[in-house]
């Protein structure tokens, strides 16, 4: 079942690297509940074996194509990011240490795992993967688009995925406005 799951988060991330056309230096934000894919309600299963796995697809897919990893922690912390130091130089860092029951097993994973950990109250990214229903939307830049990948689900969670896009200011109805006068 590990097997599979790994195999699910890394079509995943990989399918989203091409349809969101990412760059190195952007960041993609991964909410992950390792509870939903292990088929139980969120919050009330966690597993770090799990989150330790997934996270290591998810860091090395992303890392190969030079993207930074932000790990959305649950909302006991407040869905605070857990990233390396270098992706947010001059960010407000917050003191929080995620643990298992109290930030999430994969935001523990990435903590660990991370060089160069920190917490930051929120994020910027420029992408993210919904694992499990996690709401990533709060640490997206403005304006979040949806990106339909092959898969839906990894395990038993339900998957989300979506890039981002530069706002569109103006448009046709300003050309409208401006016919009138």
């Amino acid at each position: 079942m590990l097997e599979d799951i790994c195999r699910q988060a890394e079509q995943a991330a990989e399918e989203l690297i091409e349809k969101a056309k990412l760059h190195p230096g952007q960041i993609v934000v991964i909410g992950c509940s390792t509870s939903e894919i292990c088929g139980s309600r969120i919050g009330s299963d966690s597993r770090p074996e799990v989150a330790e796995q997934v996270f290591a697809v998810l860091h090395r897919v992303l890392t190969a194509h030079g993207l930074y990893l932000a790990a959305q922690c649950c909302e006991h912390l407040n869905r605070a990011i857990i990233i390396e130091r270098e992706a947010v130089p001059g960010a407000d860092i917050v003191n929080v240490v995620p643990q298992p029951k109290a930030g999430g097993s994969f935001a523990t994973a990435a903590y660990h795992a991370f060089r160069d950990p920190v917490a930051v109250e929120s994020i910027r990214a420029d992408a993210g993967l919904d694992i499990g229903g996690t709401l990533i939307g709060m640490h997206l830049k403005q304006v979040a688009v949806p990106v339909r990948l092959q898969l839906d689900h990894i395990g038993s969670a339900i998957l989300l995925a979506a890039r981002v896009r530069p706002k569109f200011i103006g448009g046709v109805r300003a050309v409208y406005d401006q016919d009138l006068l």
